[in-house]
């Protein structure tokens, strides 16, 4: 029953997502990175992880122009060909080449250096619902949930702040959790309107 439950959640939010207009999109991504400099407070943020958006989810590359984020190293996830199922980071600029993976999904093209999960300050996860507990639905695929609970065990980790559309955090039980649900520390949202 849980899985039947998360893929009509999944399919309930995704079709929100693509419903919003370029407009509300535009609105939302421009107003998410204020939200996320109060959310960060003091945290130190010189090493920042972040996605590309896929399926209507979230901008966040205005967000770098915000003058917390204009001096962060930046690094976008790609599906690592060792470890099956699970993602690596690997140095992103906006000028760089990109290239499809196997779900149609941008990764960097270039071979540039990575930067270890736990060298890393902020990861900033996509989500289609997330709720206040700190757990988040994904795409279905549990790339991100392999990867971090590889680093649970480890003293020092990034920040992890799953970041949506205001519409996509849910009441505390919506979301049915799985066994391998690894939770986030943050959860940060913008309006569309």
């Amino acid at each position: 029953m849980t899985a039947t439950q998360r893929r009509q959640l999944r399919r309930q939010f995704r079709q929100q997502r693509r419903t919003l207009t370029p407009g509300q999109r535009r609105r939302a991504s421009q107003r998410i990175a204020p939200a996320l400099d109060a959310a960060l407070g003091y945290r130190r943020c010189q090493h920042l992880a972040l996605y590309l958006p896929n399926d209507g989810e979230l901008d966040l590359q205005p967000a770098l122009r915000h003058r917390r984020f204009q001096h962060c190293s930046t690094y976008l996830p790609f599906v690592d060909p060792l470890r099956r199922g699970h993602l690596r980071f690997r140095l992103w600029q906006p000028h760089h080449p990109m290239r499809p993976n196997l779900y149609g999904i941008n990764e960097p093209a270039l071979l540039l250096r990575g930067r270890a999960l736990w060298a890393l300050d902020v990861i900033l996860l996509p989500a289609v619902a997330f709720d206040q507990e700190g757990f988040r639905l994904g795409m279905g695929g549990g790339y991100y949930d392999r990867t971090l609970a590889d680093m649970a065990r480890r003293p020092r980790r990034p920040r992890l702040v799953a970041v949506g559309y205001d519409f996509q955090r849910v009441e505390k039980g919506v979301i049915p959790l799985a066994p391998w649900d690894q939770p986030v520390d943050l959860t940060v949202t913008a309006g569309c309107g």
